[in-house]
């Protein structure tokens, strides 16, 4: 498997130098500068490939390729935002980028309401609070039907909550939610957030399902004829969230999608985080059934709560049995590289949503991606892979 990093170019404080001496390969990255629905020009792909080769790196996989909101409501005339999608695409391919990961999620990308949350031993993780994201979806939102959306205890202590909050935890808790769009051009404060939010109104599952299989039709030919492996991310939270429907969630989702455009070019990134925190989701049996169509992982964990809360916890001591998971990708993996015309480097991966930990700490990293605690999860997969191809190289069936 081929070990990634994901990095936001010039948006990014940690440099190309230090991530190699993560022992990272790959580099996971896109033209967050580029408006959506904009064609990705060649000589811009090929300026942020060329910086990745001096460093000694490969551009492994584009995340993401985003896709205007137009698309996924289906609203006006799409023709042209589909034309520059595919141009997009081809001018990635051109310069070797074969891998392009892309979400599905109306309006929000990953949705969490802390940012720096402590942990037990030590630093701050990412986490997504039901009781903070119902106080405010009932309270400083006013959706309509909110309090419907959320069990009555954490309606409760929603309530008593944003009776405590001050005009700043206020503004932080807003920042939190909006921060899962680093690069994106749209930033709302709650006005126009409201605002944003009624362009979706009267759109459910179906609806938004219909505009997915649209995109599918018009991109996995493109993509077949490319040579490119498109992967779908999976909905974080795995959740309907403010009042928007969300269609990537457990493994159901996971099977229509698969059967909408049955092709290879149409697969998954398997987010062992996002998939995580939903219980009803088995992760490694997710990964087992669709091992075929995993064109790239995000190798992470999360601890959740009984009342849909979860945060991110350390890459092995999460809710998901990450030595499970990894023995399945690994099994693939070396399936794959049987075929080293088509799969010279493995199935790229990367560790994602690390701890802050000492000096990541106060250096203003991008949410998420702090240095120290990635690199901490890298090393700790690369153990778990080394030890799981071990074992299977020893005549273990693991």
């Amino acid at each position: 498997m081929l070990e990634s990093w994901r990095w936001y170019g010039d948006l990014d404080d940690i440099s190309l130098p230090e991530i190699r001496q993560t022992g990272a390969k790959g580099i996971v990255t896109a033209l967050h500068e580029v408006p959506y629905g904009q064609v990705w020009e060649r000589d811009l792909v090929a300026e942020r490939r060329r910086k990745i080769d001096a460093a000694g790196l490969v551009w492994s996989v584009c995340e993401s390729l985003p896709i205007h909101e137009d698309i996924k409501r289906g609203s006006g005339n799409l023709n042209g935002l589909f034309e520059n999608y595919r141009q997009s695409m081809a001018n990635l391919a051109s310069e070797g980028v074969k891998t392009i990961c892309y979400n599905f999620m109306p309006l929000l990308d990953w949705t969490r309401t802390d940012l720096s949350a402590p942990v037990s031993n030590g630093g701050t993780c990412l986490r997504f609070s039901a009781t903070r994201m119902a106080a405010f979806e009932i309270h400083m939102l006013g959706r309509t039907d909110a309090e419907a959306d959320y069990p009555a205890d954490v309606v409760e202590k929603a309530a008593q909550y944003y009776s405590t909050m001050t005009d700043d935890d206020q503004k932080q808790l807003l920042n939190a939610i909006m921060s899962g769009l680093p690069g994106a051009f749209d930033r709302y404060d709650i006005q126009g957030l409201k605002q944003a939010l009624q362009t979706y109104n009267g759109i459910a599952q179906d609806e938004l399902r219909a505009n997915y299989a649209r995109f599918l039709n018009e991109v996995i030919p493109a993509a077949e004829e490319l040579g490119i492996s498109m992967c779908v991310h999976p909905d974080d939270p795995p959740r309907d969230i403010l009042g928007l429907p969300r269609i990537v969630s457990n493994l159901d989702d996971i099977d229509w999608i698969m059967n909408a455009y049955d092709s290879p070019a149409n697969g998954l990134t398997l987010c062992s985080g996002s998939l995580g925190a939903n219980p009803e989701n088995d992760v490694p049996a997710i990964a087992k059934k669709y091992a075929d169509r995993i064109h790239f992982a995000h190798l992470r964990n999360v601890r959740k709560d009984a009342d849909g809360s979860f945060e991110e916890a350390a890459h092995l001591e999460g809710d998901t049995d990450m030595v499970s998971l990894i023995s399945v990708l690994t099994k693939e993996n070396a399936r794959r590289l049987e075929d080293a015309e088509t799969e010279i480097m493995g199935i790229p991966f990367r560790p994602d949503h690390g701890h802050e930990l000492l000096y990541d700490i106060g250096r203003c990293s991008i949410p998420g991606y702090p240095l120290i605690g990635r690199m901490r999860g890298l090393a700790e997969i690369r153990g778990v892979i080394h030890a799981v191809e071990s074992l299977r190289g020893n005549g273990s069936s693991f």
